[in-house]
């Protein structure tokens, strides 16, 4: 008979085996719940999807019937496209030239002049409806373009105009006053710097600061001071969240390489605070307080304006109580809570997002309108996490510097910025924000409502973004309506207007009275058509048939 030791023997490594391996393959499960449902969520799939899609565009004839409408109202649309076009060009010639132009060098320019419209659509958008990229001037709550053309500004200079263009030129003009006995020394600190340091420590409510030349690069430092401290390798990010162009916080389309050191989780999840709960390699999670408009949605932009999908709502209540919850994780485990404040800093409250949600964070980052109009980034954190050496080990060490970093003119200019937000009667433009900007979207929307036009807005305080009440694949053509009103929008069109706190009531009701123009004339052209047979998900079938049809004929 042979002996039962050997079985025994084989059993017992079996059963090992399973016990290493199950806890592994447990939070692998978990970590895959946490994650979004959506592309946003997969930045392996979303990859993968994006070099599946094949280009193809629309003619003459398919562009105005794209989703099957009757001739008379393709016809109808084509009259209000050229219309349009016409208009273009006989008040923006100086502009639109210069712009053609600097495209033939600039990629930057390439690349947002391509991608204001889906792909389908671009070319010939860019030959009749090309847009000016320039601007010459700008006074109170307005811009004024080369061809003399003044628009109400809705661009918010992609975050920077908290207060107003006066306010930032201000901050620039007496900086530049106060720098010049220095000039541009880099190295050695400005006397002002002190000043700065301390009020950005109470500010924020953390010990220390470290000065960057952008956001993008005080992200990145605050992650890796993280990793450095903690001794764990990864870091979190939220599904849709944008906290820069460097790698390991764009881990799907537009980074060539996928990084391994990410994890891209569902906002707003218990699910994900499961994962925070049980994972031992988890340095920091970021928060961009912006996305408490969007969970889980990438930036608006109107280039992915295919359907009438893209929705926003923002409820200040159940979002600070998310962060709560996470805050409690991150503290019960030992994980650095980064709130990114290079969007909305100073926005939303004098001491932002922190005290606009009632959630301390262990570092905080700052750029954009913090420097009164010049290029930034700050990091505040707690002492023990600023550190950037080991005493016990003096060549373990965390580096970072920049040529840039603490330069004359950012200084002073930052100085003007703080002395103005720590007056007490400047401090009152806080005062009833939320009322202001709720209502003032609330009017909007009751006007649209009582027009049966297909567009409301949704906002987070004084930034928001347009989104649309019926099916359609033209939604994206509102920007250039708008546009042709003189309200000036950034590349990424209707998906984020950003007005500065400086709007008085009067501004406002000129800007809503141009908004429902724009869109009275978008529907007047048949922009807006539909029939019952016109959903989103038929759309989107649509498109998935023509790319299939294109991937096909290759």
């Amino acid at each position: 008979m042979d002996s039962p030791l050997p079985i025994l023997a084989l059993s017992a490594v079996a059963i090992t085996g399973a016990a290493t391996v199950f806890p592994k393959l447990n939070a692998r499960l978990a970590l895959s719940r946490a994650k979004h449902r959506s592309l946003t969520g997969h930045s392996k799939m979303s990859r993968m999807v994006a070099r599946l899609v094949p280009f193809y565009e629309f003619g003459i004839d398919d562009f105005f019937r794209s989703d099957g409408a009757p001739a008379e109202v393709a016809l109808q649309r084509q009259d209000g496209f050229f219309k349009l076009a016409a208009l273009y060009k006989e008040r923006f010639p100086e502009g639109r030239q210069m712009t053609l132009q600097a495209a033939e060098k600039i990629s930057d320019l390439q690349f947002t002049e391509a991608y204001r419209v889906p792909f389908q659509y671009s070319r010939l958008v860019r030959e009749h409806l090309g847009t000016s990229a320039f601007m010459a001037s700008s006074a109170g709550v307005t811009v004024t373009d080369p061809d003399g053309n003044m628009f109400y500004d809705l661009t918010g200079s992609y975050g920077v105009n908290i207060f107003g263009n006066d306010f930032y030129k201000e901050c620039i003009a007496k900086a530049a006053a106060r720098a010049h006995a220095l000039g541009p020394v880099l190295g050695s600190y400005h006397p002002v710097i002190t000043d700065n340091v301390a009020r950005l420590c109470a500010i924020s409510g953390l010990d220390e600061v470290s000065f960057h030349m952008s956001g993008t690069e005080a992200v990145m430092q605050a992650v890796r001071l993280a990793r450095y401290h903690t001794g764990r390798s990864h870091l979190v990010r939220f599904a849709g969240a944008y906290h820069g162009w460097w790698g390991d916080v764009q881990p799907g389309v537009g980074n060539p390489i996928s990084p391994h050191e990410t994890y891209t989780l569902a906002d707003t999840s218990e699910k994900t605070l499961h994962v925070l709960k049980t994972r031992r390699d988890i340095a920091c999670v970021l928060v961009n307080p912006l996305q408490a408009l969007h969970p889980n949605a990438g930036a608006p932009a109107d280039s992915a304006l295919v359907d009438s999908s893209r929705k926003g709502h923002f409820d200040r209540a159940a979002y600070g109580e998310w962060l709560k919850a996470l805050r409690d994780v991150c503290t019960e485990r030992g994980i650095v809570l980064i709130f990114d404040e290079v969007f909305v800093g100073f926005r939303l409250a004098v001491g932002g997002a922190q005290e606009y949600f009632g959630v301390r964070a262990d570092m905080v980052t700052y750029g954009k309108s913090l420097a009164g109009g010049l290029p930034v980034g700050v990091v505040c954190g707690r002492k023990d996490l600023m550190r950037r050496y080991r005493d016990d080990r003096p060549v373990d060490i965390c580096f970072a510097r920049g040529t840039f970093n603490s330069h004359p003119y950012v200084m002073t200019a930052m100085d003007e910025f703080l002395t103005r937000l720590g007056d007490p009667t400047f401090r009152s433009v806080y005062d009833g924000l939320d009322e202001t900007w709720n209502t003032r979207a609330r009017q909007l929307n009751e006007r649209l409502a009582a027009r049966d036009l297909p567009v409301r807005v949704a906002n987070m305080s004084s930034i928001w973004m347009v989104q649309y009440t019926e099916p359609s694949r033209y939604n994206w053509m509102l920007q250039y309506y708008l546009r042709a009103e003189q309200l000036a929008l950034s590349w990424v069109g209707t998906g984020r207007l950003i007005f500065s706190l400086n709007y008085t009531d009067a501004d406002f009701a000129e800007v809503a009275d141009r908004f429902v123009t724009a869109a009275e004339k978008m529907k007047r052209d048949g922009w807006w058509w539909r029939d019952a047979a016109l959903t989103n998900k038929a759309i989107r079938r649509q498109i998935l048939k023509e790319m299939i049809t294109r991937r096909r004929s290759r």
